[in-house]
């Protein structure tokens, strides 16, 4: 018996050390990491990815360094939906429904591959005109009301140019740096209100009445100083008029937190950068009484 023992004990040795000579199956590594990536590719194609906030012109709901969640099923999905935009445009979408007033969402414009973050102000049918800064929804103002003002802090994400935000930076008794901006509060006719910026006189306060096609939507940044949309030609960086539903990539859903540009390579100086009380806030409009 000892010697049967013995002898398996061997065998078992000699197979581990074969093994061990082998060294590592690089191939199902491979296979595996393959794997991964498509599964994440998936995921962020069809269900949700994250996005990055690059520009002011969502402001003051909306900070450069603002990270959110978009999600990519509830228009259904289009050429624009995989993570990469590499498809031609092809008409139509699968499982496709159109977005309501009011959402927030992500739009590739025509011919570009550049993700821009816009609020969805008209539907198919709809007619639209902006005069004076006031939007004429089907001949009708759309209500909104001054707010007063909000301070937003000025940090390397934030800056306030002067030539942008005319007499805006104020400098606190602390000697904290601030864009204080006046604030109108809109409200769509579904009752769906949100805050927008409103400096005074700029070229995108008045633009003719246009009927918005079927299968189009026209969407506008709430910075409405600031925010090249589908008042402006694609020439201007901006939509060229309403954009096709194709292009639409999917809604933006909440924030998961925000940086405000100050972090270095050195990781002692990321947890200071981290804009407090911004995770999880909501992007979807608020539904008034009515």
């Amino acid at each position: 018996m000892a010697a049967d023992e013995l002898a398996l004990t061997h065998e078992e040795t000699s197979r581990i050390e074969t093994e061990t000579r082998r060294g590592t199956d690089w191939w199902a590594e491979l296979r595996g990491i393959f794997w991964l990536i498509l599964a994440v590719l998936g995921f962020h194609s069809l269900v949700a990815k994250p996005f990055y906030i690059p520009s002011e012109s969502m402001m003051p709901g909306l900070l450069v360094g603002d990270r959110l969640v978009v999600t990519k099923y509830p228009y259904g999905y289009s050429f624009v939906t995989p993570t990469f935009h590499l498809l031609p445009f092809m008409p139509g979408r699968v499982f496709g429904s159109l977005p309501r007033r009011g959402d927030v969402v992500i739009v590739t414009p025509p011919g570009t591959e550049t993700d821009y973050i816009k609020r969805v102000i008209g539907l198919p049918g709809d007619r639209i005109a902006v005069r004076e800064g006031v939007i004429y929804l089907n001949g009708k103002a759309i209500p909104r009301r001054a707010a007063g003002t909000r301070d937003i802090s000025v940090d390397a994400n934030t800056r306030c140019d002067p030539d942008h935000y005319r007499d805006s930076l104020v400098r606190l008794s602390d000697g904290k740096a601030v864009c204080r901006l006046p604030i109108f509060r809109e409200t769509l006719p579904e009752g769906r209100s949100y805050d927008t910026v409103d400096l005074g006189w700029s070229p995108g306060d008045n633009y003719p009445e246009t009927l918005v096609p079927q299968g189009r939507v026209f969407l506008m940044g709430d910075n409405r100083d600031n925010s090249a949309d589908s008042r402006f030609t694609v020439a201007q960086n901006g939509l060229g008029g309403p954009v096709p539903w194709e292009n639409i990539g999917g809604r933006a859903e909440f924030l998961t937190f925000s940086l405000d540009g100050s972090a270095s390579w050195n990781p002692l100086s990321w947890p200071a950068s981290f804009r407090r009380g911004r995770a999880g806030t909501s992007l979807h409009p608020t539904q008034e009484t009515r």
